[in-house]
């Protein structure tokens, strides 16, 4: 009786273990025929939000999941992958088979290159990103355009690419931080699913290809600690960006993008665009852009000087994804232009005065030209830099958060000057005003947002008050157009 269950166990276990797709090490092989979804098992509440069409697997309607059948744990899986409007899709990875409900094991790597959701629970997370865990928010990707994705996975170190372009990567750490009902996303080992979200969102997967990798080494993580911030703010959506980043110090474009990747920070790169600076017409501007054209950054633009209007079209303005300027360059009244960030170009006859003709500088700046995000805001001359508490009044940071909430502009919390104090910035979200992190950087050298995150907390800034990049159509330039000159 023993010998006969035994053979009967051996037997199972090998009619078992021949059911399962069999991958060999090393090598890609195709895991979707193009015809049918043999080696998968839908799941979910709306099964028929899944099947294939025209050589495709579509992911069109309620919630739905594919998985496929098997268990890994090194591996690289890549696809070819197409969005429309609104599509909202995900890639899991690591999970387990469940009947019903989203998956609630592994990661989900985020499929979405332009649906934005909606005011009140907007969509920022993008393509390629660990969703909650480690977001991108700048869309490498088009809809309506097939472009490839791939995962690589080994032991706790994963690596997303989109056509061939790395856009992020994530280390977990030993009993990494994870929410009260997230402790089981972590990886570990198991299968892939493919998801229907709803029923305006269509994607479809291709060309699905698996090779399974060797073990490895397991890689440290710096600073657990960072890791377990980044996710707290990671996980509610919030839109860690670095909006005003420069290439200075010998800091390369690659240098920016492997700093993003390592921290989990996105960046925002901006030349200097104005007289007398790297850009000054449409001809420099277009050739730098050509530089950075493909890299996993936003393209921003330094509006500097108030000569700035009459140096750029409005259509090479556009290319940009933002534009910001800041008050540090205006006339005064004596006709004298005042560069406030050099000791030798900036003249205080009088502090109230040259206070009050600084707040009615910034009024008139930023009511009338076209851009996003006043940046290196309420910065004050070396001179009078240790008086800024008295002579900020609130009368005065009051003026200045009108005229951004009656314009629709950004507030950057500056990194590098600490600036604005607590006291605007709360001001500033009372009135509505949206905020944008920056650093300024002179140097190779980024940081890591201190003075910024300090400020969410003291001042109780949610990922709702934070600044979002415009549609094309919405982008300031397209909407004023360029003022012939400054007045005020």
């Amino acid at each position: 009786m023993k010998t006969t269950s035994f053979y009967f166990l051996i037997i199972s276990v090998l009619f078992l273990t021949s059911c399962q797709p069999q991958i060999k090490s090393g090598d890609w092989q195709t895991i979707f025929d193009g015809e049918t979804l043999d080696g998968w098992k839908k799941a979910g509440e709306n099964p028929e939000s899944i099947y294939v069409e025209d050589g495709a697997i579509k992911c069109a309607g309620s919630r739905s999941h594919l998985f496929y059948e098997g268990e890994f744990k090194n591996f690289e899986f890549e696809a070819e992958i197409k969005t429309l409007e609104h599509s909202n899709s995900g890639i899991f990875i690591h999970t387990k088979y469940q009947k019903e409900g989203w998956p609630a094991s592994g990661y989900e790597i985020q499929v979405n290159n332009s649906y934005r959701g909606s005011v009140k629970n907007p969509e920022r997370k993008k393509t390629g990103s660990i969703y909650s865990i480690r977001n991108v928010y700048y869309p490498l990707a088009n809809d309506n355009e097939w472009f490839t994705m791939r995962i690589k996975v080994v032991e706790n170190f994963v690596e997303i690419f989109v056509n061939d372009v790395k856009v992020n990567e994530y280390t977990e750490p030993d009993n990494a931080w994870r929410w009260e009902g997230g402790e089981t996303l972590k990886l570990g080992s198991g299968s892939f699913a493919l998801q229907a979200h709803d029923p305006k969102s269509t994607v479809y997967y291709k060309n699905i290809k698996l090779k399974e990798l060797p073990a490895g080494e397991k890689k440290s993580v710096e600073d657990k600690d960072w890791d377990t911030l980044i996710t707290k703010l990671m996980k509610p959506g919030f839109p860690i960006i670095d909006f005003h980043v420069h290439l200075k110090g010998g800091l390369t474009i690659d240098e920016v993008v492997a700093n993003s990747q390592k921290l989990g920070i996105n960046y925002g790169v901006a030349p200097n665009c104005g007289l007398h600076f790297p850009v000054t017409d449409d001809e420099s501007l277009f050739a730098y852009m050509d530089t950075v054209a493909g890299s996993p950054i936003f393209k921003g633009m330094q509006a500097e000087g108030r000569e700035w209007i009459t140096l750029f079209s409005p259509e090479a303005i556009a290319k940009f994804d933002y534009v910001f300027t800041d008050a540090m360059t205006f006339t005064d009244r004596k006709g004298r232009r005042n560069r406030i960030w050099l000791e030798d170009e900036v003249w205080v006859d009088d502090k109230q005065q040259f206070m009050d003709d600084l707040v009615i500088k910034i009024e008139a700046i930023f009511s009338q030209e076209p851009v996003d995000i006043y940046v290196n805001p309420t910065v004050l001359p070396a001179v009078i830099r240790d008086e800024y508490e008295q002579l900020w009044t609130k009368a005065r940071m009051a003026k200045v958060v009108k005229v951004l909430a009656d314009n629709n502009i950004a507030l950057e919390i500056n990194a590098r000057y600490k600036t604005p104090n607590a006291t605007m910035i709360k001001m500033a979200k009372e009135a509505g005003v949206k905020f944008a992190f920056g650093t300024n950087n002179i140097e190779r050298e980024l940081g890591q947002l201190e003075y910024c995150l300090e400020m969410i907390k003291e001042c109780g800034i949610t990922p709702n008050d934070m600044f979002e990049i415009k549609p094309h159509a919405e982008k300031p330039v397209n909407v004023k157009g360029l003022p012939d000159k400054i007045t005020g």
